[in-house]
């Protein structure tokens, strides 16, 4: 229930900038001077995390994210390939500062959803901004049968997380951002672990032709996580195919949301348990 609060108020706290971005926007037709960057990421996610990028109005993205098994477990396994999991999501653009998005994994039969708001977006000319910030909250339940003695309830299968994404395109190859976030389990599943989880992570972005870009994602948890979790990274390549965003990449972390990817990463990516994936992302325009 704290976590909702906090949410809640930091949603509210966010709707006056949200005005002051529209007045701003006035004051840039008038002016004519000003430039919105855009495209530091060309998705809303850099690989597993939440990007700079936020949806137009009235878009529909739908999200296929597909995640295989490592790839040292050989050829038995096919290198991985026989093992996967995924992701299916829906994120739409209820207007140019704010989206929502729901999605389905296989991993834990979890389902997550979010709301995702842009604070400041960078600019230059006549009104300088020199970061874009946005502001993420979500939630997720795992609906998996458990055979504990004492089954979970609805609030001990849920998750809660909020995130603070700032970042900067620097030039027209090189975009970084942080994305520290604070993550609140309903409960203790494995040793070590904590309820609540504050996690430091970033991720950049270099392209290095007109359509392809690589693309880095990583968190720190600083504790309260599981005594075997390991860090989650993930190293890919985004390859922009018209009406597609299609992203090839290397991860460690099974789980493709915020609570399965920080406390369920057991795999040691400098160890060599490495998993192939990809996300593919179809942008539908539903608007005028």
């Amino acid at each position: 229930m704290k976590i909702i609060v906090s949410v809640s108020t930091l949603i509210l706290f966010s709707l006056p900038l949200l005005g002051q971005e529209s007045l701003l926007a006035n004051l840039e037709k008038d002016s004519g001077r000003t430039e919105k960057i855009t495209g530091a990421f060309k998705s809303t996610r850099v690989i597993n995390a939440h990007s700079l990028e936020m949806l137009g109005k009235n878009n529909l993205d739908v999200r296929i994210l597909h995640r295989f098994g490592r790839v040292n477990l050989g050829i038995n396994q096919f290198y991985g390939l026989d093992i996967a999991s995924m992701r299916l999501g829906f994120d739409y653009g209820i207007s140019n500062n704010l989206m929502v998005g729901i999605g389905r994994s296989t991993f834990r039969k979890e389902i997550d959803g979010f709301i995702k708001t842009r604070l400041i977006q960078q600019r230059s000319g006549g009104i300088n901004n020199p970061l874009t910030v946005l502001l993420v909250a979500g939630a997720s339940v795992w609906t998996e049968e458990s055979f504990a003695t004492v089954k979970p309830g609805f609030s001990e299968r849920s998750a809660y997380y909020v995130q603070v994404i700032a970042g900067r395109k620097f030039n027209r190859n090189f975009s970084l951002q942080l994305s520290p976030i604070l993550l609140q389990k309903g409960m203790i599943e494995n040793p070590g672990e904590s309820q609540t989880i504050f996690a430091l992570g970033g991720g950049a972005r270099y392209k290095f032709n007109k359509r392809c870009a690589f693309t880095i994602d990583y968190h720190h948890p600083l504790g309260g996580i599981a005594t075997d979790a390991k860090d989650p990274l993930s190293v890919g390549l985004d390859i922009e195919t018209g009406g597609h965003v299609f992203q090839l990449h290397f991860s460690n972390a099974v789980g493709m949301n915020e609570r399965a990817y920080l406390t369920q990463t057991t795999d040691s990516f400098l160890k060599g348990d490495i998993r192939f994936g990809f996300n593919l992302s179809r942008i539908f325009h539903l608007g005028k």
